[in-house]
């Protein structure tokens, strides 16, 4: 238990010597409480007259908080991506295998340290999402919802999500060591592959079927709200736990898979 310990240490320690983490966190609040903040704006002209559909402060605020990880989502997943494949890039799992030659614990290590992480970047993002639409609520004149216990149960799936995300980024990082190839996976899955299967999804009643089993789908169940309501209102979608689920096995089964193809491999 103690060796256990000292191994999840380490990989604290192996993430917080570096500025990626924090880097990645401003990135990614500047970004999300841009969105959020942009988008509160709009639909504040919207409400004051403009054409356009006209939502209700209980509609509103769920949908402005929750861009923290409708799109925050791909930083954390970025984080566990980046931290893992750089120890084979760098060579740097060659000294930890050595002081701890069992593996598995290893990679379980890293994986609580990841999820940890993810949660940290999931509150920062609902800082800034919170922040910046609730601030801008009140300039127009409108119910930000902060005393609904509804909007709180929301923000904390929300970290729960994001914290969930980090570990899929740590097994995509396992089952494809090269982090270029990681970056470019994330990037073109999160920005273009997965809207348009999500879009393409929400046609016909089967695909929708299996759309909602998508890990981007799976984050908005979880979370319980998406601005992708806004263009696909129809959309099936799971159960908050069976989303958290799913989240949960994408991420067992990449480091389950890279465990037994990357991680016990030879990497000196």
């Amino acid at each position: 238990m103690k060796s256990f310990g000292r191994a999840i240490h380490a990989e604290f320690t192996k993430v917080t010597t570096t500025r990626l983490w924090w880097m990645l966190a401003l990135i990614m609040v500047l970004y999300v409480a841009l969105v959020a903040g942009g988008l509160t704006a709009i639909l504040g002209t919207v409400g004051a007259g403009a054409r356009g559909p006209v939502l209700s402060d209980a509609d509103r605020a769920p949908l402005i908080y929750s861009f923290g990880s409708s799109i925050g989502y791909v930083f954390p997943v970025l984080l566990g991506a980046l931290v893992t494949t750089s120890e084979f890039r760098h060579k740097t799992l060659t000294p930890t295998f050595l002081a701890t030659p069992k593996r598995g614990r290893i990679l379980v290590a890293k994986l609580v340290a990841l999820t940890v992480f993810g949660g940290l970047f999931g509150v920062l993002a609902m800082i800034a999402s919170v922040g910046a639409g609730s601030g801008l609520m009140a300039a127009f004149g409108q119910d930000a919802q902060l005393g609904s216990s509804a909007i709180w149960a929301l923000a904390g799936r929300a970290i729960l999500a994001m914290a969930l995300w980090c570990a899929v980024g740590v097994g995509l990082g396992v089952l494809v060591p090269s982090q270029v190839a990681a970056i470019v996976i994330v990037l073109a899955f999160t920005q273009f592959v997965e809207p348009i299967l999500r879009f393409a999804s929400g046609l016909t009643d089967w695909s929708a079927q299996v759309g909602k089993f998508l890990p981007g789908s799976a984050s908005d169940a979880l979370v319980g709200a998406s601005f992708y309501s806004l263009s696909a209102p129809s959309l099936v979608a799971l159960d908050w736990w069976q989303g958290a689920g799913v989240l949960l096995a994408y991420a067992v089964v990449a480091a389950v898979l890279g465990y037994f193809t990357s991680w016990r491999r030879d990497v000196t």
